[in-house]
């Protein structure tokens, strides 16, 4: 299995307790999967690769947050993207909610093993959670047209908090010719290559998708 020493090569400014708490999640991970399935067999072993150092793409891209910010992590499954995150930034409030009651089982019990207290957990559809966010968060769970019409009511139609470089929108991790999906967006999309922030050869196609929905 991979070490986390991935995350400290590409974060090296992680202080101590974020670096035990990507530490731990190796062994955390391989336990609760191997009695709940949430992440492919395969790629247990690249856990800090596929997973981990993925979901942080988005946090290489963002820099810093204001303190409070509010992030909302549709279709978590295991806690991907938004458990890696709520590490970064332990000053920033996480929801994450997924429709498989056992998938939010696993990210409950990894997010309470690693101490985390900035996150929050649901059970149930996105048509169930009414509240507002400063950003919604994502890894390949849905069609991105489908994705935006579902969480367009959960954006805050707030200006950034002052320190946010980036307008309230979504922000998801997706792969792949993207040319039809965003056609049918009504907001503006734009794309990030992945590769550009981490050199791994296995996000030469992965791309961060941005869709500004609060105004600039």
């Amino acid at each position: 299995m991979e070490s986390s020493e991935i995350i400290l090569d590409a974060f090296p400014a992680l202080d101590s307790r974020q670096q035990e708490q990507f530490a731990a999640m190796a062994g955390l991970y391989a336990e609760w999967n191997a009695r709940i399935n949430v992440i492919s067999r395969k790629d247990i072993d690249n856990l800090y690769t596929r997973h981990i150092l993925h979901s942080l793409a988005i946090a290489r891209l963002w820099g810093p947050l204001a303190p409070d910010t509010t992030v909302l992590d549709i279709g978590t499954g295991g806690g991907f993207p938004g458990i890696p995150l709520a590490v970064m930034y332990p000053h920033v409030r996480f929801h994450l909610i997924d429709r498989i009651g056992k998938k939010i089982r696993v990210a409950s019990e990894v997010a309470s093993a690693l101490g985390l207290g900035n996150v929050t957990f649901q059970h149930g559809d996105i048509g169930e959670c009414r509240e507002r966010f400063d950003y919604v968060v994502s890894r390949a769970v849905m069609p991105l047209d489908k994705l935006v019409r579902l969480i367009d009511k959960n954006v805050a139609r707030t200006k950034p908090r002052p320190g946010n470089a980036f307008a309230n929108g979504l922000f998801t991790l997706k792969g792949g010719d993207l040319a039809d999906e965003s056609a049918a967006v009504r907001y503006p999309v734009v794309e990030y290559s992945v590769h550009e922030l981490f050199s791994d050869p296995f996000f030469d196609t992965k791309l961060i998708v941005y869709v500004p929905i609060g105004p600039k």
